[in-house]
């Protein structure tokens, strides 16, 4: 393999893996903040444990998330070199805000909460961790800020040969941001209210402090509701707005070859031949398609061919189809999983009114499992959300195949990914280690030893 291959496989191992962790870390925090603001108003004792148990949890995720991030600025400067050089002066705008401010003020009042129980009022506890919870999602705003950048280039002028920022407020102005990070937020609401879901169903099976964990579980069932419908709409205008900016990523999401008849049918599942731009199968669902684009039963969606024949007049020869199956699938699974969060989430609410919670254990052992839905739809989100830009590492503006360092040779490169690898499998078995011992551990935690403690003589 080239070393161009290899970084790349490495940039998408590492950010895959780093992602799933920042959902969780925006969404809990943002749960944690209720249950405690919860406590504080009704002085529950039992509420003050909940919230405890279930910050430990938190605590463990977020650290592991602070580790594997630290990589990806990093690559950017090594592996990703003359990406840096060209759009260095406007994508490091976003990234310094972030850390100065968002990260600095997340972690900060992150010290506080944690060791403030019994050192601070109650009332300025929770606001510590509200403020833990705005600053997540401040980072998430300035990353996709840089993000939004590269699906959309604005707000910037070539001059000597790179890119340079001339307006910060026109990359915050970015209508790509204002479609994609909605669509985060919500994903990792829902991604933290299914975990919540997940470890509540878990502990009413053992009969473990049932009053409290119902009282997690429908908070956690309440957020899931709107949360999922809310990621679902936030997709819908995604998409739409895809058709606009990026409509070859849209048609290699639909497996689309030639332009669409006016009532545009949805693919929902195809066998996709690349060589021969064709689908040997496909099950469709009439109009659809024209519905998802335009809000309209009729609307034609460009084929690739069509826009490839348009981008090579405008940028020049070239191929800028993308790899056209992991596209496609990987929209289909986001979706699946998507549309699976729904329906689990409103048959929790069938069996809240129907006050069947207790008597439902097949039901609780689905929400069990169903915390995978969210991570796996933010996964394969991404994956499209990249996968589909190639070749291009800046829209429009700088291809893939010229962002790497040509200095780092595919030996070192496949070192740090085979080291980065293990790394990454040690760290994973030490989350579900930390994870599955304070889920079954619950309120039966030491103050003196907790997951702090651990976390700390872990690293």
């Amino acid at each position: 393999m080239s070393a161009l291959m290899v970084d790349r496989i490495q940039f998408g191992v590492t950010t895959v893996y780093h992602f799933l962790f920042v959902p969780l870390t925006i969404g809990l925090a943002f749960l944690l903040a209720i249950l405690e603001t919860m406590y504080v108003r009704s002085g529950d004792e039992k509420m003050k444990k909940l919230v405890q148990f279930f910050g430990r949890l938190f605590l463990i995720n977020f650290a592991i998330g602070v580790v594997t991030g630290i990589l990806q600025e990093f690559q950017f400067g090594m592996n990703w070199s003359d990406y840096s050089r060209y759009v260095g002066d406007v994508f490091g705008a976003p990234l310094a805000v972030e850390a100065l401010l968002a990260f600095f003020m997340e972690s900060t009042f992150l010290g506080i909460w944690i060791f403030g129980w019994e050192r601070v009022s109650k009332r300025l506890h929770v606001i510590s961790m509200w403020l833990v919870a705005l600053g997540t999602t401040l980072s998430a705003l300035w990353i996709l800020t840089a993000n939004s950048f590269m699906q959309e280039p604005v707000g910037f002028a070539i001059h000597n040969g790179h890119a340079e920022m001339t307006s910060f407020f026109a990359l915050l102005g970015n209508p790509q941001l204002w479609v994609e990070f909605p669509h985060v937020i919500f994903g990792a609401w829902a991604t933290a209210s299914f975990f919540v879901l997940g470890i509540s169903a878990y502990q009413l099976l053992r009969h473990y402090h049932v009053d409290v964990f119902k009282r997690s579980f429908k908070v956690a069932l309440t957020l899931a509701v709107i949360s999922s419908i809310l990621v679902a709409l936030m997709g819908h205008l995604q998409a739409q707005h895809l058709v606009k900016a990026q409509p070859m990523k849209m048609a290699a999401s639909e497996g689309l070859w030639t332009t669409s008849p006016e009532h545009a049918p949805w693919s929902l599942i195809a066998g996709i031949d690349v060589s021969q731009k064709k689908d040997t199968f496909s099950i469709e669902i009439p109009y659809v398609l024209s519905l998802l684009s335009y809000d309209s039963l009729s609307g034609k969606v460009q084929g690739m061919d069509e826009i490839q024949q348009q981008y090579v007049q405008k940028y020049g020869p070239g191929n800028y189809i993308p790899p056209v199956n992991a596209t496609y699938w990987s929209f289909r699974i986001m979706v699946l999983a998507g549309v699976l969060m729904i329906l689990f989430a409103l048959w929790g609410i069938v069996v809240v009114r129907r006050n069947k919670l207790e008597n439902s254990p097949k039901f609780m052992r689905v929400l069990l499992w169903s915390i995978s839905l969210p991570f796996i739809a933010n996964s394969m989100g991404w994956i499209m959300t990249e996968i589909g830009r190639q070749p291009w590492t800046v829209f429009g503006l700088l291809k893939t195949d010229v962002s790497n360092s040509p200095i780092v040779s595919t030996g070192e490169a496949l070192t740090t990914l085979i080291g980065f690898g293990l790394l990454y499998g040690i760290m994973a078995v030490v989350m579900i280690g930390l994870m599955s011992k304070y889920t079954k551990l619950g309120f039966d935690v030491e103050e003196e030893h907790d997951a702090s403690s651990d976390i700390a003589s872990t690293f």
